[in-house]
């Protein structure tokens, strides 16, 4: 027992004294102006653009999930396209000036930013969660996944140096480099924590709502995607497929189940098939059931991020070598079917609708049994519809013809560029919002009398 105290005692002692070089660090920088922090943010911005293929390899190597290549293209969404949606708004002093209805609105840093860091996306995580917490003159202390601790402190350990030789205080950007349980709950609790950044399992982003602070959690994605009969079919399946396959599968905005009219649901199977899609019988999708979930009824880490051949040889099933996904048609949605949960690995589920409103409910089924109000995708040519699908599905992204991936994180959409996207109250969280530098800042409105 009194071994445990001291190994405990050692990692609050640790988070402690994280916790007060970043809020030192962040005292001075809260007074740094709106080009010096700026300065600060375009040239961490350019050096982690610069370093990004080797993160990817560092981050494939330690953690074996998805790909080196689109590691790379991750990295460089977050230090390009992140970068290119935050430069110019203003975070410093007087950030808007309604004339019309005298009010003025001032930014204000929050302090010092908790930050989880998930496994399936680490070094893109840490320089996105970085990026916006200087930007808005945030010090930010990251929390790794123990199983990606070594590329997430390399790219922390980047920032870090690259913001200092641009004039930042030493100490804005700290990691716990030996996480534990205990340290990121210490972390998360800690009065000196103005906000918690939660991205990774469900009951770590709980822990970060009953923390005791401020907290923006994420909940898990499941996204269907809904082929109605006027899609266009090739383009459709092209996107899914894309979608579904970067990155094997690691982005929590990937498709999990299509939804397909009967009308044209031989259509989409010879496209699926064009596209090197793997249906699998009743049999093997028994088989590859046992290896989607733990007995715990979370997902999987061994077939996770892993590309599709390594999953089947796993589950004792064998696919052509170029298969791209593997597709099991399923008729039931629920928590004890892991073809309706959220697979983080090239395997989809399909369902098979008789119209347009079948294919709505089922799609909420989808969402309601995990992934609510986080993404759902439809695939049509009927804007009536687009509006029907936005008015009635319960997902804060609802994607139109794009690939779910891509779209959910604004890559392929206008949405705010983001690598931590909001669920809402349906999905346990506190916004909607693809997160970014508007959600960590503290905004005070000056306001005049109406007279």
């Amino acid at each position: 027992m009194a071994i445990n105290l001291a190994k405990e005692s050692v990692r609050e002692y640790e988070v402690e004294s994280l916790i007060h070089k970043a809020k030192q660090a962040q005292q001075i920088y809260a007074s740094f102006t709106q080009e010096q922090v700026d300065e600060i943010v375009k040239s961490v911005a350019t050096v982690l653009t610069e370093a990004a293929e080797d993160l990817a390899i560092k981050a494939h190597t330690e953690t074996g999930f998805g790909n080196v290549k689109d590691k790379t293209t991750k990295n460089l969404f977050a230090s390009q396209q992140v970068y290119e949606s935050i430069k110019d708004e203003p975070t410093v002093g007087i950030i808007h000036r309604d004339e019309v209805n005298k009010v003025i609105e001032v930014g204000v840093p929050m302090g010092v930013i908790a930050a989880l860091v998930p496994v399936t996306n680490p070094t893109s995580t840490v320089i996105f969660k970085a990026l916006i917490a200087l930007k808005t003159r945030n010090a930010i202390v990251l929390s790794p996944h123990p199983n990606a601790v070594n590329c997430i402190v390399e790219a922390a350990r980047l920032v870090e140096e690259t913001a200092v030789n641009a004039g930042a205080p030493r100490g804005l950007v700290q990691v716990i480099e030996t996480p534990t349980l205990e340290g990121t709950q210490a972390l998360m609790k800690h009065e000196d924590t103005a906000l918690i950044l939660a991205t990774g399992g469900g009951q770590m982003v709980k822990a970060a709502y009953s923390s005791g602070n401020p907290a923006i959690g994420v909940g898990p994605g499941n996204g269907p995607a809904f082929i109605e009969e006027s899609a266009d079919i090739e383009a459709a399946i092209d996107k899914i497929i894309t979608s579904k396959t970067f990155d094997n599968g690691t982005i929590c905005a990937s498709e999990q189940s299509i939804v397909v009219e009967k009308s044209i649901k031989d259509q989409v199977v010879n496209e699926l098939r064009k596209r090197r899609a793997y249906f699998m019988n009743k049999e093997e999708s028994e088989q590859v059931a046992k290896f989607i979930m733990r007995e715990n009824g979370t997902m999987n880490p061994q077939i996770v991020g892993k590309p599709v051949t390594e999953v089947a040889k796993l589950c004792g099933i064998i696919v052509p070598a170029d298969t791209t996904v593997l597709i099991s048609e399923q008729t039931t949605i629920g928590h004890d079917n892991p073809y309706s949960r959220e697979k983080l690995t090239p395997i989809l589920a399909m369902y098979t609708v008789n119209d347009w409103d079948e294919g709505v409910t089922t799609c909420n089924a989808i969402l309601e049994n995990e992934g609510a109000g986080h993404t759902a995708i439809l695939h049509t040519s009927d804007d009536q519809l687009v509006e029907d699908f936005g008015l009635r599905t319960k997902a804060s992204r609802i994607l139109i013809n794009t690939p779910g991936t891509f779209g959910g994180i604004g890559y392929s959409t206008n949405l705010a560029p983001s690598l931590t996207l909001g669920c809402g109250a349906i999905g346990g969280s506190s916004i909607t919002d693809n997160v970014s530098v508007r959600q960590l800042m503290n905004i005070n409105r000056i306001a005049y009398d109406k007279e």
